[in-house]
C-alpha cells in the first residue's frame, strides 16, 4: 500500500462524515471533513509530511505554512520530514487577524523577506482562506511558489486560486472520498 493510499484510509475512517452541515463559508453541504482528526495523529502527520516533501523536494522552497489552525500541524509535519531528508524548510503560520500586542505580526515563524514559500491548506472549499494566507505571506515578503491542499472539495476553490496565477496541487479530491 502506498503512503497516499494509507493516508486516504485514515482520512476516510477518521475525518469524513456525511449528513447535513454548514461549512465555514456558510454553505450547506452533505459532506464534512475534519482533517484535524488526521493531521494531529503522529502516523498520518508523518504521511502528510512525506507526501508534501515529495511534492516540493525538487523545488527551491524555503518555507511552508498557511492559515492557522488548519495548516499549523501540516506545516510542522512537512518541515520535520524535510529536515529528516536533509532539507532545511522552516514552518510558519498565518494569523486570521493581527495581534494587538508585541510585534503585531500576521505571519509568525522564522521567516524573512525573499524566502520562497509553499502555502498549505487542509481543506480547499471556496479558496478564500487560502487566498488570504497567500496575501498575508506576500505582505510579509515571502514569494509564494505553490499551494498544496490535502483535500479539494471541488467547490471552486482550486480554480479561484489558480486564476490568480498560483499552481495548486492537492493530495485528494472529494471524488477520492
Amino acid at each position: 500500500m502506498s503512503i497516499r493510499e494509507e493516508l486516504l484510509e485514515i482520512v476516510r475512517r477518521d475525518a469524513v462524515r456525511f449528513g447535513k452541515f454548514v461549512l465555514a463559508s456558510g454553505k450547506e453541504s452533505d459532506l464534512y471533513v475534519d482533517l484535524r482528526k488526521v493531521t494531529l495523529q503522529p502516523r498520518s502527520a508523518f504521511l502528510i509530511g512525506s507526501i508534501i516533501f515529495e511534492l516540493v523536494k525538487d523545488r527551491p522552497v524555503d518555507a511552508v505554512g498557511g492559515m492557522s489552525i488548519g495548516a499549523d500541524p501540516i506545516a510542522t509535519a512537512a518541515s520535520l520530514v524535510a529536515y529528516q531528508n536533509g532539507r532545511e524548510i522552516v514552518a510558519f503560520l498565518v494569523r486570521k487577524e493581527k495581534k494587538e500586542h508585541g510585534t503585531k505580526n500576521l505571519v509568525e515563524g522564522p521567516i524573512r523577506p525573499g524566502l520562497k514559500a509553499v502555502i498549505l491548506e487542509d481543506v480547499i472549499t471556496t479558496g478564500s482562506s487560502t487566498i488570504t494566507a497567500i496575501r498575508h505571506a506576500e505582505e510579509a515578503g515571502l514569494k509564494v511558489e505553490l499551494v498544496i491542499g490535502i483535500l479539494d472539495r471541488m467547490e471552486g476553490g482550486k480554480p479561484a486560486i489558480e486564476s490568480l496565477g498560483y499552481e495548486v496541487r492537492t493530495i485528494f479530491t472529494r471524488e477520492d472520498l
